[in-house]
Order: C-alpha cells, then structure tokens, then sequence
C-alpha cells in the first residue's frame, strides 16, 4: 500500500504565474479528507466440544465524500483463534503479537457517508471451564486504500461462558504458548508383497497436552536406507518418504489420536533385522515454524523395523 496524498495542480503560463504568484493573498490549505473510523463490540465466547466460539460484529463508518476500499487488521484475542470474516476477505497472516496473529483481511468497499458492518468469528481450542473467563488485548484496526498505517483502531474485550452460562467474576483467559506433545509406537515388521517389495503396518500415537496454538502437528522419520513412508491411514494430508502430518486436523488439550503408518521397502531388500527408525513430532504455527515444546524428551519415538522371509 502506498501512501495517500493530496496533489495541488497548478498551471503555470510563462513568467506570468510568478507575478501572481507574488500579487495574490495566502489562501488557506485544503482540508484533509475524514477518515474511516470503526467501532467494535465485545466477543462473547460459548464453550462447545471443541473449545469456545462466538462472533464479534465491527462497523466501519466512511463520514468522506467518496468512496473507499478498507483493510482490516486483526489482531485476535487468543492465538491461532480467528476463522473467518462475513463479508470481506481474503485474509492473510501478517505478524505475531505476543504469540496472536494480526491478520489482513480485505474488508471491502464503503460509500461515502455509509457504514459496513463485518462478523469475525473465532475459535479458542481450549478445555470448557466451569468459571467465566476474560481476555484483553484484541483489537481490530481499518486501514483505507493506498495508506501504510490505520485510520482507526478499536480495541475489545473478550468473555469466555461458563459451562453453566455465567459470565459473573469471570478468570484471566491464560493461553500456553509452548506445546505440550507426545508420541509412542512399536516394532513392525514388513511383510513380503507379490512383487517382491515389502510392505508393514504400525499404529502411532501422539497426544497434545495442552491448548498451545498451532496449525499442524507434523512428524518427521529416519528410518533405515530404503525404508520410506509409503501413507498414513487415515489420511486428510499428503505424505512424504520421510515425514507426514497427523491426521483430524486441530487437537483439543489431552487429546490422543492414533492412526497406521504404513512403511515400504524395495523388492532385493533382504530379510531380517533392517535397523531402529525413529518419528519425531513437532506442531507448526506461524509461518510454519515449528513451536518450542515444554519436554522435547517425549517428542521422539523409537522402533525396530524387520524384514519377513520371502515366500
């Protein structure tokens, strides 16, 4: 985005402008254009099986003489929260404020002296409580077409239901910013196929211990020389030879999922003992960095991979 400024046209006919230029009196300077400003509500939250959702609805007033296309700037309550944005978008992820994403989103067009009113919605996956909770700090900003920095900004609170409906009293809203995972398998053993090629079936088990943000909890394999991931089953996700990422998408805090890694070998792999594979599992967040995790110790998983006779 460029940054919006008035231009004066001035025609100049020879040496004739100067003359004026000298004679005429100081006139006063244009008033500056009125700039969009915006007013949110508060975010109510309501506990579900899958963490709190709710709605926040934001108006953007346009008091200018034309029209005008407006960004918003997100910044949400809790990170890795915010889903969508009715009307507007698309949405891009800009920055992390202490550990929340500030998201851009387009928030389309506003007529002169008219007003746009959008829904954000959000999602926090944490646990249900029985208490009411509270979290400051969200904020939503409206940037105009062809400006670096906001207009205007508006801040707003956000309240967690309890699983009783009160809001009375309501606790801090304390969000863990380092992952709490886990993973465990088991020795497999790789069966000869018809074709020569060997093919084994092992179930993975990872748990996420807490409601550390992310996006994706992804695993990384070594594994012996010619032992490769073929997939994974289920599977939403590509996989790859030497990683994958685990299946069902967000995890809810304790939650456990276990799910079949199936590993191949070429045909001429011999028989027996093929060596000690290991998986490694991390969760991603913004810009796919991995997040540090509060004991890296259980985050690996060793096995003992073997070759069936052939038949």
């Amino acid at each position: 985005m460029t940054t919006r400024t008035a231009r004066a046209a001035i025609a100049v006919l020879g040496g004739a402008a100067v003359l004026l230029a000298l004679a005429a009196p100081a006139t006063a300077t244009a008033a500056p254009t009125a700039r969009p400003h915006i007013t949110a509500q508060q975010l109510v939250l309501t506990p579900t099986g899958q963490g709190y959702v709710g709605t926040l609805t934001a108006t953007v007033t346009n008091p200018g003489s034309t029209a005008t296309s407006v960004d918003l700037l997100i910044t949400e309550p809790a990170g890795a929260s915010f889903t969508t944005i009715q009307p507007g978008g698309p949405c891009l992820y800009y920055r992390l404020v202490a550990n929340r994403l500030v998201t851009d989103c387009y928030g389309g067009q506003v007529n002169a002296g008219e007003s746009l009113t959008v829904r954000l919605g959000f999602r926090v996956w944490t646990t249900a409580r029985a208490y009411p909770m509270v979290v400051r700090g969200g904020q939503i900003s409206v940037v105009p077409a062809g400006a670096t920095k906001a207009a205007d900004t508006a801040g707003f609170t956000t309240l967690f239901t309890s699983t009783t409906g009160s809001l009375r009293n309501p606790r801090t809203y304390v969000q863990a910013t380092k992952t709490d995972l886990s993973i465990r398998s088991s020795a497999v053993q790789l069966a000869r196929q018809a074709d020569g090629s060997l093919l084994g079936r092992m179930p993975v088990t990872v748990r996420y211990g807490n409601d550390a943000p992310s996006f994706a909890v992804n695993v990384a394999a070594a594994l012996p020389a010619g032992v490769i991931v073929d997939r994974i089953e289920p599977q939403d996700m590509p996989s790859f030879p030497d990683w994958f990422t685990v299946p069902g998408g967000r995890f809810m805090p304790g939650e456990k999922r276990t799910f079949d890694v199936i590993l191949s070998a070429p045909a001429g792999t011999r028989a027996g003992d093929l060596g000690t594979g290991s998986y490694t599992v991390d969760a991603s967040y913004f810009s796919g960095i991995p997040v540090a995790d509060v004991n890296p110790a259980d985050n690996t998983t060793s096995f003992a991979i073997t070759a069936a006779n052939a038949n």
